[in-house]
């Protein structure tokens, strides 16, 4: 059984794994977004939430969390090659598009990542 920490935002307790994702889906809001990127030195800009908001809006279609092939080859076919490429999506989020960018959006770790403590 995993480690379960907790985390105070905006006055509420809400409980994270070991890796810093939500054990609770229903915990995420954009203040504890705000509050884990703030944790990981990441300052939220339009950028990310576009990611952030396609995370989520794929995880609620699909109920997995996007890898980071499927991040790339989705943005280039809706938003374009510029905002559709690999080093964009890690420049936004440098320790891994999917794995970063979920934790952040309160989603868990997309199937295909290797669960170690980041």
């Amino acid at each position: 059984m995993s480690e379960v920490q907790q985390i105070e935002v905006a006055g509420k307790t809400i409980n994270v794994d070991k890796n810093g994702y939500l054990v609770n889906l229903g915990d995420w809001s954009k203040d504890v977004a705000n509050y884990l990127a703030k944790k990981e030195n990441i300052n939220l800009t339009d950028d990310h939430w576009e990611v952030i908001d396609f995370l989520r809006k794929h995880y609620s279609e699909f109920n997995n969390s996007p890898n980071i092939v499927l991040m790339v080859k989705v943005f280039a076919k809706n938003f374009g090659e510029e905002k559709g490429n690999k080093d964009r999506l890690y420049g936004l989020f440098p320790k891994g598009p999917a794995r970063q960018g979920c934790r952040i959006a309160g989603l868990p770790l997309p199937n295909d990542c290797v669960d170690w403590p980041q």
